[in-house]
């Protein structure tokens, strides 16, 4: 049984609606995705990388538009303007829950988790933020499997993940991601 639509990737039309654009520099790495149909397939990844996602750019298209749906419009990431003369930075930064919110996006393209009734989304521990992402720059995603637990019938799997800043080389957020897959 494939994913629903929601958990597949956008395809380029579906990213262009929303804002998204496919790396330029770096070659798609979908087709090295990791497939996933049970807890024995993923079980045996653990301790083990599961890979790193593609670039995303975050723009300042993209972080007023969060700003908007948050109502977080700190003149650090919205006024470009006054961020030139008055940032340490000399230019808007991404909100860190911006950052923290394509997750889920760079996820779906290093692990295709078929055969599932539901996913949640259950927490995150041990996150903490590093380094600001800088309007424009891009980031990418690399996880392992830290943990993975059967809670008969469902699948508790813990994902050590980092946000690196293409630009810099630097983190920009990790953490532990909790997931909780319900297997057909």
């Amino acid at each position: 049984m494939s994913r629903t639509t929601a958990h597949k990737p956008l395809s380029v039309l579906a990213m262009a609606e929303v804002g998204l654009r496919p790396s330029k520099t770096k070659p798609s790495i979908l087709t090295n995705m990791l497939t996933i149909t049970s807890y024995e397939d993923f079980a045996q990844y653990e301790g083990k990388e599961l890979g790193t996602s593609d670039y995303i750019q975050l723009t300042q298209e993209r972080i007023n538009m969060f700003a908007d749906a948050t109502l977080d419009h700190q003149w650090i990431h919205v006024d470009t303007e006054r961020a030139k003369t008055e940032s340490q930075f000399g230019t808007t930064i991404a909100h860190g829950y911006l950052t923290l919110s394509v997750l889920p996006y760079l996820w779906g393209q290093i692990v295709d988790v078929q055969n599932v009734k539901m996913l949640v989304n259950y927490g995150i521990d041990k996150m903490k933020f590093g380094q600001p992402v800088l309007s424009g720059q891009s980031l990418s995603l690399t996880t392992s499997l830290h943990s993975i637990a059967n809670l008969r019938g469902a699948v508790k799997t813990e994902v050590k993940f980092t946000m690196n800043v293409k630009e810099t080389g630097k983190k920009a957020i990790e953490g532990i991601a909790i997931f909780i897959y319900y297997f057909n």
